[in-house]
């Protein structure tokens, strides 16, 4: 019996509401064996700097290294909009994933069938809909130096970011790419602006050659991320695997999302290298939607999105893809009751809490382990 530990940052904003129907998860597998999780807490974001002046500390982040996983809720809050840039609410997700060296992040988009008609698009472009968005999570203009904004005087500044890329950032993000796509339907999109950016062309450069060299039997596809952009809400079936860079998959994987029908209903991961000792590597998962502060302490947040990131660390973490089934299982059952949340409901159909959208999956968890 293997026991997993944990690192719960439950943050801002919604964040502790849909954090609290994981722990109801944990405790369900729990109890249902054989393998046991444990799990300390601690404070991220404005909850953060509220407390410390800092956005996360030195000792969460020692317990964040040390942990098997983290689970993560949401940052951010208009209260914070005015503290200093280096402590913002933001900066302490983007210290986790610079210092615990998550450099993969998985975004899949999937359309349950029950919400097909949620979608802003038509039925039958979203209905069955099952793709993964890898967004390189440590290089790219988030992170490039300069990082600037000088006075010119006469009242002219000048911002500078800086987009930068080395080959082996690129290549350990397409191995990634590579190896999802041979266990999901073998094909992978590559989208970069290589037309207008020196970056754009070292990336498909190197995602080029490391299919021909390790994975030809991958289908390789490039597209420019402007029309990838078109073409996933043209005809999103059409993808299985999109890898791109830190920016451009900021931005392609929020336009997916909104085909699921919910910001409220996806999940993310972000995997580190494996420690070739351990064949363990670090991870943080997170719901795509944010902090949502404007219905936040209502109870009325979807925990969807934070119940499914809790089953990508079953499955990416731990290797329990039974479990993960069962959670992925039970919130389509869940679903199909026509059991809702507001962001998902139609106009005029009866909604849920957020316990009591956990309750009802929970129920059907029972019902699977049964």
């Amino acid at each position: 019996m293997a026991t997993h530990n944990l690192l719960l940052l439950p943050g801002d904003g919604i964040g502790p509401e849909v954090m609290a129907e994981v722990k109801r998860v944990i405790d369900f597998f729990n109890k249902k064996g054989p393998d046991r999780f444990t799990f300390d807490e601690g404070l991220v974001g404005g909850a953060c700097y509220d407390a410390h002046k800092v956005s996360i500390t030195d000792e969460t982040m020692a317990k964040a290294k040390a942990a098997d996983a983290v689970i993560f809720g949401s940052v951010g809050g208009p209260q914070w909009d005015k503290v200093d840039y280096d402590v913002r609410p933001e900066a302490g997700l983007l210290r986790l994933r610079k210092d615990l060296q998550l450099y993969a992040n998985l975004r899949p988009a999937v359309t349950y069938p029950a919400l097909a008609d949620a979608s802003s698009l038509k039925r039958e472009l979203v209905e069955g809909l099952d793709i993964m968005i890898l967004r390189e999570l440590t290089g790219g203009v988030y992170f490039g130096e300069p990082k600037t904004i000088t006075d010119l005087g006469n009242g002219q500044k000048r911002a500078v970011d800086t987009q930068v890329y080395d080959t082996y950032e690129i290549e350990r993000i397409g191995r990634v790419a590579f190896e999802l796509a041979r266990k999901r339907r073998n094909k992978v999109t590559s989208m970069e602006k290589r037309n207008v950016m020196k970056s754009g062309l070292l990336w498909n450069e190197v995602i080029t050659a490391l299919h021909a060299r390790e994975f030809k039997d991958v289908q390789l596809e490039h597209q420019l991320a402007d029309s990838g952009g078109m073409q996933l809400v043209r005809n999103p079936k059409q993808f299985d695997v999109i890898v791109t860079d830190n920016l451009f998959g900021d931005m392609l994987s929020d336009i997916a999302a909104m085909l699921t029908g919910s910001l409220g209903m996806l999940a993310s991961a972000s995997l580190g290298e494996v420690d070739p000792k351990t064949r363990k590597r670090k991870a943080l998962y997170e719901p795509v939607h944010g902090s949502a502060p404007d219905i936040a302490g209502k109870g009325i947040a979807n925990p969807i999105a934070m119940i499914a990131s809790f089953g990508m660390a079953l499955r990416y973490s731990f290797d329990l893809g039974k479990q993960a089934d069962m959670i992925d299982q039970a919130i389509a059952a869940t679903l199909a009751k026509g059991i809702r949340t507001g962001d998902i409901a139609a106009p005029g159909e009866k909604t849920v809490s957020t316990s009591e959208m956990g309750s009802a999956i929970l129920e059907e968890l029972e019902k699977l382990a049964a």
